[in-house]
């Protein structure tokens, strides 16, 4: 597999996440994933003949990194959501970081 087809694999892979992702759906999400980790496999195992990436490859790449860091803000988001209504369930309103109360206790 060249590096430019295992690129694409990761791009779709990714695609399928973000999809996971705005559904909610924990069996694709884990599908989307396992497909993505296995494409960057195969982008570090491909044997190009090409010393350097071509134009076409290092546009893939900015491309799956721009994904990977939508898939990112997707997941922190949901993360922040989820604190939210644990702390609104719990009656702890306090934020999850308070600065300089860890140097309290040096």
């Amino acid at each position: 597999m060249t590096r430019r087809d295992a690129l694409v694999r990761v791009i779709d892979a990714l695609h399928a996440e973000i999809d996971a992702l705005k559904a909610n759906d924990v069996a694709a999400l884990e599908r989307a994933t396992r497909d993505k980790l296995a494409g960057i496999e195969a982008v570090g195992a491909a044997n190009d003949d090409e010393p350097a990436m071509s134009p076409e490859v290092k546009a893939l790449a900015e491309e799956a990194h721009r994904l990977n860091e939508t898939c990112r803000i997707y997941v922190n988001l949901m993360a922040a959501n989820v604190r939210r209504r644990l702390q609104a369930l719990t009656g702890n309103d306090l934020p999850s970081y308070r600065p300089g109360i860890a140097g309290t206790f040096a």
